[in-house]
């Protein structure tokens, strides 16, 4: 009897004992679509990119030309904290721009991709 007494309080300590937690955190700054359509193709400087939208966060040479790299990374976690298992489930988009500029520091092309308005939390672990 005193066995069953002390499995059920264990029970009913695990049971309130539990909870969830959701976090969020980003990494880079947002870059806005009206600085991207002052980028002109043929036209810009790569002083005129760094002075709107400051130092890049990767520059990379590629056959002759510098590409910058801004990006800004957007992570949201649901969790689910019991005693002795827990479960989180992370989700993780980013915003990518990469700026082409020429041997001569023109700009040549301008690829950008917004993809964390679409990240939501996702709280479940098994699937979606």
């Amino acid at each position: 009897m005193r066995i069953v007494r002390s499995i059920q309080a264990l029970l009913v300590v695990s049971l309130l004992l539990h909870g969830c937690a959701f976090s969020r955190g980003t990494l880079g700054d947002d870059v806005k679509t009206e600085v991207l359509t002052a980028i002109q193709k043929g036209i810009t400087t790569k002083i005129e990119v760094v002075n709107l939208l400051g130092a890049p966060d990767r520059l990379v040479q590629l056959n002759g030309r510098d590409v910058f790299h801004y990006y800004r990374y957007d992570a949201k976690a649901g969790s689910l904290l019991l005693i002795i298992l827990n479960f989180t489930r992370l989700s993780i988009k980013s915003d990518d721009v990469f700026i082409i500029v020429n041997r001569e520091g023109i700009v040549e092309d301008v690829l950008a991709s917004k993809r964390t308005e679409s990240l939501g939390f996702r709280f479940w672990p098994f699937g979606e």
